[in-house]
């Protein structure tokens, strides 16, 4: 059976991965967030999570454990503001990619809940 992550491909979560990072880095309200950890080890977790979270092999569990991801975002100070801004840069991203417009928006429909998941102040 083809998961969402056969869907995307590894060619296209690399490029929504470079997409994104790129915007959050040049982003005033959420680039402090990230700063102190190089952008290249933030993009490969975050690849290694979404390739787990779409159907694809648990890469991130094997490497780092279950992602229990509210419990590793507690020591940053998340707002709503900063969700809001996270997942603009995030549906910016996904709308630079080559690729349906009702795949981008099955991709997009994954991200509010979790974002509003890491708020914590």
């Amino acid at each position: 059976m083809e998961t969402f992550y056969d869907k995307l491909g590894e060619e296209r979560l690399n490029q929504l991965l470079d997409n994104f990072y790129d915007k959050v880095f040049e982003s005033d309200l959420i680039r402090h967030l990230f700063e102190k950890t190089p952008k290249e080890d933030i993009k490969l977790k975050q690849k290694l999570f979404l390739t787990q979270l779409l159907g694809g092999d648990p890469l991130y569990s094997e490497r780092f454990g279950p992602p229990q991801m509210r419990k590793k975002h507690i020591p940053h100070q998340i707002t709503e503001k900063a969700k809001d801004e996270w997942l603009r840069c995030m549906r910016e991203s996904i709308d630079m990619l080559n690729w349906e417009q009702h795949l981008k928006q099955a991709l997009y429909d994954i991200f509010p809940k979790i974002a509003e998941h890491m708020v914590n102040s």
